[in-house]
């Protein structure tokens, strides 16, 4: 029986403690050893969620004990993902890097470097590509059952009136990881990219439009895919109507889906993945197809999160690929950046 790959979690806020810990611990062959967190609060509930997990205050302790780790996640806030990343890996450690790589496109390529000159794992938590929506968008692409794409659609969008001073993405300026279009853009982006393959050019809207607000709360990107398509994206904290979740329209039909993939709050819930009900999409979620032969209602199909910790462990023991591309995560974080720079320059950015 092989021994099991010991984990650390670097941070234990929302992305530590609802989504990395419990994935990992769902892993056949994987266990989080170690956290990471300077909160006594969160220390507190990480022994409590996690029996026999080991608490250190410092990233510091984590390395000098680098040997007894496998892998480490990075859950901490975007703006420390760099330092924290580059020390990992001249720990010797590989990583899992919580979306985005990092908070500017330079800093992604820094790290995608570093690990590659290393030779070790460097992948990154781009978890809804394991949505149902996306999987069932995958499954009609293959099946051609809109035809020739023509525009996608993709929202993620929430409605907050008020900047919450509890929020550190809504008070931490954009450089440091602060501000919508890192948070939920890149999801989207990722999405699109993941979906159509790279873009070649791109034009954004990025703005503040809370009062109070200074960092970009509301943001618009539209891509120019070197396959033809055209995605149009959304990213949003003052949306109190909400657009489709996504909406694909073809040559020969379309498809339209509204609401969130439904494993988020069911690990905030205490659902974990081996649950009968994991990842079901409820019928009323359905999406809509809709061609020349008239409507149909398309069974969601089942999201996957759990499926980013099983290929990251086959990738550490096997060698195999990582289940997201270090460079694929360096274009979301660039599409990003252009996505600034055409915002503030009124224009359309060419991509590389």
């Amino acid at each position: 029986m092989e021994a099991q790959l010991r984990v650390a979690i670097v941070g234990y806020g929302l992305s530590g403690a609802v989504f990395h810990a419990p994935l990992v611990a769902a892993t056949s062959g994987m266990r989080v050893a170690t956290v990471v967190s300077a909160s006594p609060e969160r220390a507190g509930r990480a022994r409590q969620d996690i029996p026999g997990v080991e608490v250190l205050p410092t990233v510091d302790d984590l390395w000098r004990r680098a040997s007894d780790h496998e892998l480490v996640v990075i859950a901490s806030p975007t703006g420390t993902h760099l330092a924290v990343g580059l020390a990992a890996l001249e720990a010797g450690l590989p990583l899992v890097v919580d979306k985005p790589l990092a908070a500017q496109g330079a800093d992604a390529r820094r790290l995608a470097a570093a690990a590659a000159s290393r030779g070790l794992l460097l992948t990154v938590f781009h978890n809804r590509r394991w949505d149902g929506d996306t999987l069932t968008l995958q499954r009609l692409l293959r099946e051609g059952a809109t035809g020739e794409a023509v525009r996608f659609e993709s929202r993620f969008e929430r409605f907050r009136a008020e900047v919450r001073d509890d929020a550190w993405r809504e008070q931490v300026p954009a450089a440091g990881g602060g501000g919508v279009l890192l948070d939920l853009g890149s999801h989207v982006i990722d999405q699109a990219l993941h979906l159509f393959g790279p873009a070649r050019r791109l034009y954004g809207e990025v703005r503040a439009v809370r009062p109070g607000a200074t960092v970009d709360d509301d943001a618009f990107i539209a891509l120019e895919h070197t396959s033809g398509v055209v995605s149009h994206l959304w990213a949003s904290s003052v949306a109190a109507v909400h657009g489709a979740r996504v909406r694909l329209l073809g040559v020969a039909g379309g498809y339209e889906k509204h609401g969130l993939d439904i494993q988020e709050d069911a690990l905030r819930a205490g659902m974990r993945p081996g649950d009968p009900a994991w990842g079901v999409d409820p019928p009323e979620l359905w999406g809509r197809l809709v061609t020349t032969n008239g409507e149909q209602r398309v069974e969601t199909e089942r999201g996957d999160w759990p499926r980013f910790y099983q290929l990251t462990a086959e990738a550490l023991r096997g060698g195999g690929p990582p289940p997201v591309d270090p460079q694929s995560a360096v274009a979301v974080v660039e599409a990003i950046d252009a996505a600034r720079d055409s915002a503030r320059d009124g224009r359309l950015v060419e991509l590389g």
